[in-house]
């Protein structure tokens, strides 16, 4: 449910407007980022003018009555439109992630969790279980979690995330125990496609520059070329370099000007005249006089507000605003 602030409020607006045995109805489809982020949206918001609402209920009715012209056999349908999209195999792929359910829902409990619990309840279990279970959970999650270990677990998490190249439906029963769930699932039906350099790549990018260095030079000590291929899959804060221009305007409306100010303390000079140019003359000039009348800001805060502006481009690429190039091909992240 990628929406911007205009979709939370009028989604939120949409429930507060069922009552709330209809709107607890809804929240059981929703995944845990979906409910914090109508959660939050619904406790912001104080006074609603009438015009607002039934302008919502008015476009949901709208919509609602759309959809009686949709195909009935949804699987069908999403199945056959991704093949013709995609080709056979990578369809394939994506339709068994997208249907991949009773396998991981005691997992999928994790998700509600905050880190420090999980990393709790972890700490104690093969890297390799750990590495499984962490594959599952949203990237910034599962960084959380690593940053509760120790930097030898970490590491040694890390190598085995970057070297999964899938997990049987046998050994998702296994991970379910962990976490105190008993799955289904058969045992002949596809592995799912989980884990690998790209995962690893994401995790590390989330974890900031002193314990991303000490990561890659342990995975380079076992295996130099996979950390060279973990590299090549890793966006760092110097790669919004490669971002053009419109991919930076989009990004600088999603940053506050105080965030932007320290994330730039930590930035090279070529970095820094990439943002004064894509901002107005005025803005430019202030952020040039914020920065230089700012005193010293700790490396431990520069990285922070470094990896929440690489949280905001990933979301952006994956809306499609911004176009991430690969540090090692021509692919795209």
């Amino acid at each position: 449910m990628a929406m911007d602030d205009d979709g939370l409020q009028n989604a939120a607006i949409l429930l507060m407007s069922l009552g709330e045995e209809e709107a607890a109805a809804v929240f059981k489809h929703l995944t845990p980022k979906e409910v914090q982020g109508l959660g939050e949206t619904i406790q912001q918001m104080k006074t609603i003018s009438r015009e607002r609402v039934e302008t919502v209920l008015e476009r949901f009715e709208s919509l609602a009555g759309d959809t009686s012209m949709l195909v009935v056999d949804n699987d069908e349908y999403i199945k056959s439109v991704l093949r013709k999209a995609l080709g056979e195999d990578k369809a394939n792929l994506l339709i068994d992630r997208m249907m991949q359910t009773g396998d991981t829902a005691g997992i999928e409990s994790l998700k509600w969790m905050d880190p420090q619990s999980v990393g709790e309840l972890l700490r104690n279990e093969h890297p390799q279980i750990v590495a499984a279970i962490l594959v599952h959970l949203d990237t910034d999650q599962a960084s959380g979690i690593l940053q509760t270990f120790t930097e030898r677990q970490r590491n040694e998490v890390l190598v085995r995330i970057a070297t999964l190249d899938g997990i049987q439906p046998s050994a998702l029963k296994d991970l379910n125990e962990v976490v105190g769930k008993v799955l289904a699932g058969g045992e002949k039906t596809r592995k799912s496609t989980l884990g690998g350099v790209k995962t690893a790549a994401e995790v590390i990018n989330m974890m900031g520059g002193t314990v991303e260095t000490a990561i890659l030079d342990y995975i380079r000590e076992l295996d130099s070329d996979l950390a060279q291929k973990i590299m090549d899959n890793m966006f760092t804060f110097d790669d919004l370099d490669k971002i053009d221009d419109k991919g930076i305007q989009a990004l600088l409306k999603e940053v506050q000007s105080e965030s932007l100010v320290v994330a730039l303390k930590g930035a090279k000079p070529e970095m820094r005249e990439k943002i004064f140019r894509n901002m107005s003359s005025r803005a430019a000039e202030t952020l040039r006089e914020d920065l230089d009348s700012r005193g010293p800001v700790r490396v431990s805060e520069v990285e922070a507000e470094q990896k929440e502006m690489l949280k905001v481009v990933r979301r952006l690429a994956d809306e499609g605003q911004i176009m991430l190039s690969s540090g090692g091909d021509d692919d795209f992240l």
